[in-house]
């Protein structure tokens, strides 16, 4: 008999375990900055709209309050573009899931049976890296939603922006050399030139694990959080 994955029976429509902080939890923290890619939700007349993207985050900046932030960059004619100038409300998904998918009961099922072409037993590898997944090792993914803003074009911010995300998003090449690695960092620059910056800034995050159990946080400046230490929140 296959086993069944225990489910948590906490409520997840409302606010779970809320806590106020004016910092990310460290496990969120973690996640992102080993994450290579989000995805950023955005929306125009109730119609969503899901982007795979580059990302950096920052615990705090000189324009942030002291508050985190996460950096994105887009093309002015996108279509998140053209969301975000009417609704700045965002939802960020990042995780830290194996993405290897293992073969379904229905699928062995029809293996066996002959009605699909027979397929390759995963590798040690691929069983490796699905079994992290119910590990310490990987095990959340964090909904985080806040407000963006499109940084003003030409503005010291947009440099200080662009020039974190650029370096943060430009990675070493293992085997080729130095001056191809700054050939492509000149082509990412003269990229992200063109680029709208987004700042998104943190309102809340919920943070899930593989076994269903919601946990929220609110984000907020320090002298709120004090406040809601207070009342008991």
């Amino acid at each position: 008999m296959e086993q069944q994955i225990p489910l948590s029976h906490e409520a997840s429509a409302g606010d779970t375990n809320m806590r106020i902080t004016n910092s990310l939890p460290e496990e969120v923290v973690q996640c992102l900055e080993n994450a290579r890619f989000l995805h950023l939700a955005t929306c125009h007349d109730n119609v969503p709209h899901v982007s795979l993207m580059n990302y950096t985050y920052l615990p705090s900046s000189p324009y942030s309050n002291n508050l985190p932030e996460i950096v994105m960059t887009t093309n002015p004619a996108s279509k998140k573009m053209n969301n975000l100038a009417t609704n700045p409300n965002v939802s960020l998904l990042v995780h830290d899931w194996v993405s290897h998918r293992p073969t379904t009961s229905s699928q062995s099922r029809r293996l066996s049976n002959g009605h699909s072409p027979a397929r390759e037993p995963p590798s040690s590898l691929a069983a490796l890296l699905f079994n992290l997944n119910t590990s310490a090792v990987s095990s959340i993914s964090a909904t985080i939603n806040g407000s963006a803003r499109l940084v003003e074009r030409g503005s010291a911010e947009e440099k200080y922006y662009r020039d974190v995300h650029l370096a943060n998003n430009t990675f070493d090449s293992a085997t080729g050399p130095a001056e191809e690695s700054s050939t492509k960092e000149d082509d990412e620059r003269a990229r992200l030139t063109d680029a709208r910056v987004i700042v998104v800034g943190i309102r809340d995050v919920r943070i899930a694990d593989w076994k269903g159990a919601v946990r929220d946080w609110v984000i907020s400046a320090p002298e709120e959080e004090a406040r809601g230490q207070v009342n008991g929140i």
